[in-house]
């Protein structure tokens, strides 16, 4: 995959954090638009283009001269705009989408790292085998983790295609207490603790996926929040 598509979804996701930003800085000091332009010796066409999300690449010298205007360093902005990287898991599955949209949501989501819980991570699906998404991640500046141990086995999926998933829950919450599980999920709960991770795999209803267990465990014995990619 080229990489201006994933390099345009970077600056498309830090623009609607910057116009976010700006627009919750303005309504606290109470300032139109007009008067935040004015301040910032902008145009009030530029300004709006930047709110309005039209934009996604502002230029040093506008973002400097906003971040005047508000009497806040200049690396408030930028560090706004880049995301600061919270902590938690969020529990993404690829099923109906592209390799574009998974890569813009992830980025939307501020994701740093994806933990690849797929036994083999192989995908008919364009994009989603190990070495094409290793590649389309890193262009977005985020980072790739197959954690094998965490797979689910071939001999429990049929549970989770035939209706009876909390019967394979069952079974593949059994399997997490073998070796080398344990410390498979230490390694993923010790990084979410860090930065916000996806864990992967095919189904997008996490119900349907053993993945429902390894995020069920990080929500109830680690307290760390995990949320739907969307």
């Amino acid at each position: 995959m080229a990489g201006r598509p994933m390099t345009d979804a970077l600056q498309q996701a830090q623009g609607k954090r910057l116009a976010m930003h700006l627009r919750r800085l303005r309504a606290q000091r109470g300032w139109s638009r007009a008067q935040l332009a004015e301040r910032a010796g902008i145009s009030p066409r530029t300004l709006e283009r930047i709110e309005a999300e039209t934009t996604s690449n502002p230029g040093l010298f506008t973002v400097a001269a906003l971040a005047d205007a508000f009497g806040v360093p200049v690396d408030d902005l930028v560090r706004e705009a880049r995301g600061v990287a919270g902590a938690g898991i969020v529990s993404a599955g690829y099923e109906g989408r592209s390799i574009e949209q998974f890569v813009k949501q992830l980025l939307a989501r501020n994701v740093g790292t994806v933990a690849d819980v797929r036994l083999t991570p192989l995908s008919r699906k364009p994009g989603f085998s190990k070495t094409k998404l290793t590649d389309a991640l890193a262009e977005a500046g985020i980072g790739y983790r197959h954690l094998r141990a965490l797979g689910n086995p071939k001999d429990n999926r049929p549970p989770f295609w035939e209706g009876r998933a909390a019967e394979g829950r069952a079974v593949f919450r059994s399997l997490l207490e073998q070796d080398p599980a344990p410390q498979a999920l230490d390694e993923l709960f010790a990084l979410a603790a860090k930065e916000t991770v996806a864990v992967l795999c095919f189904e997008q209803d996490e119900d349907r996926c053993h993945r429902k267990v390894i995020c069920d465990m990080a929500r109830a014995d680690h307290g760390l929040p995990v949320a739907a990619l969307g």
